[in-house]
């Protein structure tokens, strides 16, 4: 790879991570619902899923999850009900004035939901393979490590742009400490927020054959 080439994908990768999207959403609610800990638990665990579309991507795996109808729908509608009944939890846990979480969600926890979110994303798998190969040399003879390298790349970026959202989040949270209220009814939006994301994958339409 050229160093031309290496630069324009760190400008796109760059790019992308500072954009809002579904991963930076689903952290910040997480944080606004569970604190920081839980926020930066999810971060990582979403960055661990993440690379398990890159390493998939690398194989090929990836492209037969795309090429598949069935395996497609099969895959996020079961990340779209797990999304969902992460957002239902996170709001039953305060539906009542009385019912507030005495102590924050297990960082454990959250990081296993961060990885099973973000590995059952198959729209996740189809930005690797769409965004990568644009900038991987055809002619090396190591493809596969190229996407790879390219892939994590773009996974430490994005975790960085959600942990750097995940401070933000937490400091307004902070900031409502004193006021109960208003805090369990953000964390009640933060779970409405959750299922709308599973929602939103649920409805996902699989990338047309190129």
């Amino acid at each position: 790879m050229t160093c031309s080439s290496f630069s324009l994908f760190l400008a796109a990768a760059l790019l992308i991570a500072a954009v809002p999207g579904p991963g930076i959403l689903y952290v910040a609610a997480r944080t606004l619902a569970g604190g920081r800990a839980a926020g930066m638990a999810s971060t990582f665990g979403t960055a661990f899923g993440g690379l398990v579309h890159v390493v998939a991507g690398s194989v090929g795996i990836s492209a037969l999850l795309l090429a598949s109808a069935q395996l497609f729908t099969a895959v996020k509608l079961a990340g779209a009900l797990y999304l969902i009944w992460i957002g239902w939890q996170s709001f039953r846990s305060t539906s009542s004035p009385k019912k507030m979480p005495e102590t924050a969600p297990d960082a454990r926890r959250a990081f296993r939901q961060g990885i099973l979110v973000e590995a059952l994303n198959p729209k996740t798998a189809a930005f690797f393979l769409a965004f990568i190969p644009q900038f991987i040399d055809p002619t090396s003879m190591h493809p596969g490590e190229q996407f790879v390298l390219l892939g994590s790349i773009s996974v430490a970026l994005n975790t960085l742009a959600d942990a750097t959202v995940v401070i933000m989040a937490s400091t307004v949270r902070r900031n409502l400490t004193q006021r109960p209220g208003l805090l369990r009814r953000l964390h009640q939006g933060s779970g409405l927020f959750m299922m709308g994301l599973g929602v939103s994958l649920a409805l996902a339409r699989r990338p047309a054959a190129s």
